[in-house]
């Protein structure tokens, strides 16, 4: 079961700080009163109660004022990404201005892992053995896939890698899970 507000402030201490301030900040009695009486026993209106509402209104206060303090920066933070997201799109829109080399004629599709599922664009035959061999990569901008020299593709990986789809590595093995001598 949850703690109440009172047992969740007292696990923070806020409420003993408090109340030690409050201590500190009151006039202290009389020394002939405290002498008068036994060592131990506290008197029932030592701590009045409203001394102890206003002890907790504080701590509401402080509680209130962290909360709203971490609203405001987390607000800061999530503004922040979102700048540094827009410069990165704005950055790849003038890489990618004009550099695509898809080709509206391209009837071979290469199909690609992207996210949970495979996707696909259409290339050349010329293409498709370019992108297998590493010399052309796929960049993703604006909802569609782009094929780029991979010089570009370097590029857009520093600028935005999650934007960089299929850039394949020259001389490596596919590792596809299809034996390599198996033939349709």
């Amino acid at each position: 079961m949850a703690d109440s507000l009172r047992d969740q402030l007292l696990k923070t201490g806020l409420v003993q700080k408090l109340k030690a301030e409050a201590r500190a900040a009151a006039p202290v009695e009389a020394k002939g009163k405290a002498d008068a009486r036994k060592p131990g026993v506290r008197r029932p209106d030592a701590m009045p109660r409203k001394h102890e509402e206003m002890d907790l209104a504080k701590a509401y206060a402080l509680r209130e004022r962290a909360e709203r303090e971490q609203r405001e920066q987390e607000k800061r933070a999530a503004e922040q990404r979102a700048k540094e997201k827009a410069e990165r799109k704005r950055k790849l829109a003038a890489l990618l201005d004009g550099q695509g080399l898809n080709d509206k004629d391209a009837d071979v599709a290469r199909h690609f892992p992207h996210g949970d599922k495979i996707k696909r664009v259409y290339c050349t035959p010329a293409q498709l053995a370019a992108i297998n061999t590493g010399e052309l990569a796929i960049v993703q901008h604006l909802g569609r896939y782009h094929i780029v020299p991979r010089a570009l593709g370097e590029q857009v990986r520093e600028v935005a890698p999650e934007a960089l789809v299929l850039l394949c590595e020259p001389g490596a093995v596919d590792d596809d899970g299809v034996p390599a001598d198996l033939t349709w």
